[in-house]
């Protein structure tokens, strides 16, 4: 079993079993076998039960009378629980979770650089700076450059200062992660600090309209980026 953030045993078979599920080796409509899974894992049933019990609150898995526990289809999870956007996150092979999330960030991240530039206070504006400047060191390592960038999404959403929107930075920020370690560890992606830099810009000039078109030119670098890798991989 892979390591896993959850505490215990209890937690690491949680984590396999999901990890299983959202790379589809355990396909929809499949059932789980739970005195197998035992058998693999080496754990009591009732760390299996209570196992398949959360998973059944994330409405990855279903229990079914005299058809035990069936796996269920990708759009009846809860693909916003943490846990779940983590397993999707760690799975870099997802590209429809990619997909969604660059629907999803087409979607908040324009209209959030439009409240940011209407909004932003003067420590929200060192916050994204302070990104920018880390992104731009010519000596940090892919991890640094990923937390970097998170960082600049997280600091450019709760630069609107609306709370609601602020919740939507875990989704962005889960996949961001992911999708930065993908093209960060290849050779192909364009710098996107200029495209980051003209965002900051505009934000501090209060501009909406030109942070809502920087924003859209950083996302479409993004797009780009990552079918790049995508398409290299698909080509091996």
């Amino acid at each position: 079993m892979s390591a896993s953030p959850f505490r215990g045993i209890h937690g690491a078979v949680v984590a396999h079993l999901g990890e299983l599920i959202v790379r589809g080796d355990v396909a929809p409509g499949a059932a789980l076998d739970s005195v197998k899974l035992e058998e693999e894992l080496g754990v009591s049933r009732t760390v299996v039960r209570e196992a398949l019990r959360v998973l059944a609150a994330k409405g990855m898995v279903d229990a079914r009378p005299k058809r035990g526990t069936l796996v269920r289809p990708r759009e009846e999870w809860a693909l916003l629980d943490a846990d779940v956007l983590r397993w999707q996150a760690q799975n870099r092979a997802d590209d429809a979770f990619l997909a969604d999330l660059a629907e999803v960030r087409d979607i908040v991240e324009p209209a959030g650089a439009r409240l940011a530039a209407a909004r932003r206070t003067d420590a929200d504006l060192s916050a994204l700076r302070v990104a920018v400047e880390r992104m731009a060191d010519p000596d940090a390592s892919v991890d640094a450059v990923v937390e970097a960038d998170l960082a600049f999404h997280r600091a450019l959403l709760a630069a609107g200062h609306n709370a609601l929107l602020r919740q939507l930075e875990q989704v962005i920020a889960t996949g961001l992660r992911a999708r930065d370690l993908l093209v960060h560890g290849g050779d192909r992606q364009a710098d996107s600090t200029p495209a980051h830099r003209a965002v900051l810009d505009a934000v501090t000039r209060g501009d909406a309209d030109g942070a809502e078109r920087a924003v859209r030119d950083l996302l479409a670098q993004a797009d780009r980026d990552v079918r790049a890798i995508t398409s290299g991989k698909e080509s091996e």
